[in-house]
């Protein structure tokens, strides 16, 4: 009951993930990323220390499927796991569990991962990357939020979705963009409102937070 894409801009090196599912602080458990070294999704079933370890293990220097195969290791129930991972070089990796319920796809494309469990059609991670695909040139926020509406339009899941997140990582320690949504009846949309609201100040917080000498405080004097 989860859909979700991992992705990399060509243009920036900036690493990302979004995803969407019918329970509550999806963002708390599903997508993971870390500048310079690549992102991870886990789900269904989700155990969350998959997200990190997936990353700890491309900081060393691991490929993508050996990520993959190292994270099936690590779990004693790997049957009941949806994970996928793409490193810094737009490689991807995948792996979907015998347990996991149907619909169950993976969709691989150029510079991003996408997965599904209990969607409508196995067209969603399909869809979403196809949509990731069109725009190149756009922010990397701005086409994963594409690829989760594609997803949607695409059949998207059973029960209504109630939250979201989005998380893009660029140079920093930090993320350049940490957004989420919860209980709400329409999570894409306003998921895509919110990045239309922080996209003008994203700049600005990492300015204020590695040289704060420099950085013009607005007017309202917002944080």
């Amino acid at each position: 009951m989860t859909y979700s894409l991992a992705g990399r801009c060509a243009r920036t090196g900036m690493l990302g993930a979004v995803v969407t599912t019918s329970s509550i602080a999806v963002g708390s458990r599903c997508p993971y990323a870390a500048a310079g070294i690549g992102a991870a999704l886990t789900q269904n079933m989700t155990d969350p220390r998959l997200g990190p370890l997936a990353l700890d293990l491309l900081r060393r220097g691991y490929s993508a499927e050996n990520v993959i195969r190292a994270l099936v290791g690590a779990t004693p129930r790997s049957d009941w796991r949806q994970v996928a991972v793409i490193d810094a070089q737009g490689r991807t990796a995948s792996f979907s569990g015998a347990s996991c319920r149907p619909e169950v796809a993976e969709a691989h494309g150029r510079d991003c991962v996408a997965l599904g469990n209990i969607v409508r059609t196995k067209e969603v991670p399909f869809a979403m990357v196809r949509a990731f695909e069109l725009d190149p040139a756009a922010p990397l926020a701005a086409r994963l939020i594409a690829a989760l509406k594609a997803g949607d339009e695409a059949g998207g899941e059973f029960k209504p979705l109630v939250s979201t997140a989005l998380i893009v990582a660029d140079k920093q320690a930090f993320p350049y963009v940490d957004l989420r949504v919860d209980s709400d009846p329409a999570p894409i949309s306003t998921l895509a409102r919110l990045w239309q609201e922080y996209e003008p100040m994203a700049d600005l917080y990492v300015t204020r937070a590695i040289d704060p000498d420099s950085a013009i405080v607005p007017p309202d004097g917002r944080a």
